[in-house]
């Protein structure tokens, strides 16, 4: 039986984040080949995660700069090791090479750290983002673990061809995995048009670009009722600080709800999800949520960015607060554009996010390195320069590190 080691930035919270809800499906991937799967991190333990043995995964707790895990993953010798955002790569990657250098390494990127930030920074500054911004400490760290990894996980289209254009990352090193989507469990029916009622949103209130879309919302929002002075905007995430519970406001029917025990049901009870991102990576868990649920969204270039290729969106994309206003006020309107908008929905995830077949390319590009891993690391002499002593700067520091706190 192959053995599988996943390490985990968090721990995964597929109620509270489209990350959790992402690393759950590989979890699954890897236990549908009968495969044993642990999953192991340093983070502290939180009241939203999910309980693994339940799946079949088994857990660890593992220490940062510590040497307690070169016994802990000689004695679990996996084949196989995923890491989950390349910082854990950088803080484990070389023990595995150390301790189990035939070990598959693969880097999980949920969405590109460095694209995230860069437009994080030029949003904040005021500006427009330009790629010349991708240039930045984060991106180098970044880079560096894909390229020392044997397979990169790519959720977005956009960042496929970003890593490929902007960085000439080897395509042998990348494989791209959106959202996987069990199309067989899919809802049959949802709620009607006329069932449905209000506006609503969802998102961890700790990543940075749900946070900011809920102050856009704050200019939105007033466009949006005037055009429709009873309707109210539910806002949905785990981890409400004081500052976000503080913009509740019933008079003005802004509503900070908070935790949602049940995301898709929320989803279901709106007739318009609402997501004014302005910066971010990756694809968006709340809009594949939509869809799922048969809801249509208003959002962002940034919002669709890598989810929907040359399809139709399900819903309507603007960019401006007042033409973003109008499309929701639109959608939730009018039942023809409304029903226009479901039908697209549903093409989507049939052609971009089935679970069966984006599974079965995973898998089988894993067993395809793995069959010839020496040539396939012969093939990336970046990567294996990466890995000489002189370039090895992780190491030395974590080591360091421990010999202080000794």
């Amino acid at each position: 039986m192959k053995k599988v080691l996943v390490i985990g930035y968090v721990w995964p919270e597929p109620n509270s984040s489209a990350a959790g809800t992402h690393m759950m499906s590989l979890l699954h991937a890897f236990r549908a080949q009968s495969w044993q799967v642990e999953f192991a991190s340093p983070a502290q333990k939180t009241e939203h995660m999910e309980n693994l043995e339940q799946h079949g995964v088994s857990s660890q707790t593992i220490a940062l700069n510590c040497s307690s895990f070169d016994d802990y993953v000689t004695t679990y010798n996996p084949d196989i090791v995923m890491f989950d955002r390349f910082m854990m790569e950088e803080q484990f990657g070389w023990r595995i090479d150390k301790h189990c250098p035939n070990a598959i390494k693969i880097l999980d990127t949920e969405d590109l750290q460095c694209l995230r930030n860069a437009r994080h920074d030029a949003h904040k500054s005021k500006r427009a983002f330009s790629k010349s911004d991708l240039h930045s400490d984060i991106a180098k760290r970044e880079i560096a673990a894909i390229l020392r990894c044997d397979l990169s996980l790519i959720i977005s289209s956009y960042e496929m061809a970003l890593l490929a254009d902007v960085f000439n990352v080897d395509s042998r090193l990348l494989h791209h995995l959106p959202f996987m989507v069990d199309l067989a469990s899919l809802p049959t029916q949802t709620k009607s048009f006329t069932e449905r009622q209000h506006f609503m949103t969802i998102g961890n209130f700790r990543h940075a670009p749900n946070w900011d879309a809920v102050l856009y919302l704050q200019k939105i929002w007033p466009l949006i009722r005037k055009q429709l002075p009873t309707a109210e905007l539910h806002i949905y995430g785990s981890y409400p600080p004081p500052k976000a519970t503080a913009l509740h406001n019933p008079k003005t029917g802004f509503l900070i709800k908070g935790w949602a025990a049940d995301a898709y049901q929320v989803m279901e009870e709106a007739r318009v999800c609402l997501s004014p991102l302005r910066f971010g990576a990756g694809i968006k868990g709340k809009l594949l949520e939509a869809m799922i649920m048969q809801t249509p969204s208003v959002t962002t270039s940034i919002g669709s960015e890598g989810m929907h290729g040359e399809l139709p969106w399900p819903g309507i994309i603007e960019n401006s607060p007042q033409e973003f206003a109008n499309a929701a006020v639109l959608l939730h309107q009018d039942e023809c554009t409304f029903l226009n908008a479901q039908k697209n929905a549903h093409s989507l995830l049939n052609i971009h996010y089935d679970k069966a077949q984006l599974a079965k390319r995973f898998i089988d590009k894993v067993t395809a390195i793995e069959a010839d891993l020496a040539a396939h690391r012969e093939a990336n002499f970046t990567g294996q320069m990466l890995k000489h002593h002189t370039m090895r700067s992780t190491q030395y520091m974590a080591q360091w590190i421990e010999a202080k706190n000794k």
